[in-house]
């Protein structure tokens, strides 16, 4: 199996409610305001993007790149609305690489960074390891890599988020250790995937590992946030019955709280849909934005939150009607959410959207972004706000080969 059917074929075996996108770059808006694009220093072959913002504003950039017979996982830093010192964590012939499970370079202090990606087991097909690694000068140089989890099972573990925690990297990740067990119709719970969560200081020795849920769904997208509280995750969850709604988990008084759902969906779905939710904090008011389609009803929802997740909003919809979901969202100062989603226009296209929306429910215009011609199918556009301009990426394939592209959106266009 080779890197480009690895996207296809997972989101197969979670049976995937996804068409193939597609997306070119954005036109230009009026009165200077609009979507600029930026000359993005990946490569042919170059796909998943993934943007972090550090705790003083530092914004990074990673994807992943062909590089001879196999891949490496590189990243840019944005300074003055330019990609500067491209640089490589590690490069691997054995790596696990595909559209909805992509790896990460966080920036965690000023110089302390953090970066993971997936490497294949011996035993092939959907059994991999989540591999990290650490950097004490700001992604010059890089550890060795080791393992967040200790299982040793011929398994999948990846959908990683990193994230600072008491001094040290937090993770928290999809693990399916227990999918050795045999399938029982009467049991799920007994082979279904789990979420864990632990805590890494600078000599990678872990601490307060935690199962946090012990059923959840197999591969939709993690997310944390920090609060003035204390971190707060979110993840899709699945119950007996098949209802694979959002939850969120906060971290309290040392310790991960029992997942509660953000929404009251009910979307009732035999497999995993590939759509994690977003979540986006400033001091305690926080946001959490997501994909659902429960009665038949794809659509977009915000919900907020004042006390730092502990109680939250009724669900505001962004979006509704051709929908393939995954969602990025940025919280604005104002107290604003700018949600990005891609919509099915129809024929295998999709169309990269973005909307402005108060915590009141009065949305701005929906603008696309990028429309037709090439967003990669499974991809998950990424945006974080940079100043006064929202910072967008997103994987092009309008090309012979795919090519990671950014670009920078001024406030005002939202308006």
């Amino acid at each position: 199996m080779n890197r480009r059917t690895d996207s296809l074929t997972i989101a197969l075996l979670c049976l995937a409610s996804i068409a193939a996108g597609c997306a070119k770059e954005p036109a230009p808006g009026t009165d200077g305001f609009g979507p600029k694009v930026l000359q993005t220093p990946s490569g042919r072959g170059s796909m998943a993007p993934n943007i972090a913002i550090g705790t003083d504003g530092t914004a990074v950039l990673s994807w992943i790149e062909a590089e001879g017979d196999g891949d490496a996982l590189r990243f840019a830093v944005f300074e003055d609305e330019e990609w500067r010192n491209t640089r490589t964590v590690v490069s691997g012939d054995n790596w696990f690489v595909n559209w909805a499970d992509f790896p990460s370079v966080v920036p965690i202090a000023e110089s302390w960074w953090a970066a993971h990606w997936l490497v294949r087991r011996e035993a092939g097909g959907y059994a991999y390891d989540i591999h990290a690694a650490f950097s004490s000068d700001a992604g010059d140089s890089w550890s060795a890599p080791f393992m967040p989890h200790t299982d040793g099972t011929d398994t999948e573990h990846g959908f990683v988020t990193l994230f600072p925690n008491q001094g040290g990297v937090g993770m928290i990740w999809l693990d399916g250790r227990k999918f050795v067990n045999e399938y029982d119709e009467n049991d799920v719970g007994a082979s279904g995937m789990t979420l864990r969560v632990a805590t890494f200081d600078t000599d990678r020795s872990a601490s307060g590992e935690t199962l946090v849920d012990d059923l959840i769904c197999d591969c939709c997208q993690t997310d944390v946030a920090l609060t003035s509280l204390g971190p707060v995750a979110v993840y899709r969850d699945r119950t007996v019955d098949e209802t694979r709604d959002i939850y969120l988990t906060r971290f309290v008084d040392g310790g991960w709280q029992a997942g509660k759902p953000v929404g009251d969906d009910n979307w009732e779905i035999p497999g995993c849909p590939v759509n994690g939710p977003v979540v986006q904090a400033n001091g305690s008011q926080l946001a959490v934005a997501w994909f659902s389609a429960g009665n038949q009803q794809p659509k977009i929802q915000v919900a907020w939150s004042n006390d730092a997740g502990e109680t939250l909003s009724a669900p505001v919809a962004v979006a509704d009607g051709k929908l393939l979901g995954h969602v990025g969202a940025a919280l604005l100062p104002s107290g604003d959410m700018a949600v990005t989603w891609l919509g099915n226009a129809g024929g295998g296209r999709a169309e990269l959207h973005l909307r402005r929306v108060s915590s009141s429910g009065e949305p701005g215009p929906d603008q696309v972004i990028a429309e037709a011609t090439g967003v990669a199918p499974f991809s998950v556009p990424q945006v974080v706000l940079v100043g006064e301009s929202l910072l967008l990426a997103w994987t092009d394939t309008s090309g012979e080969d795919s090519l990671v592209k950014t670009a920078l959106v001024p406030l005002q266009f939202l308006e």
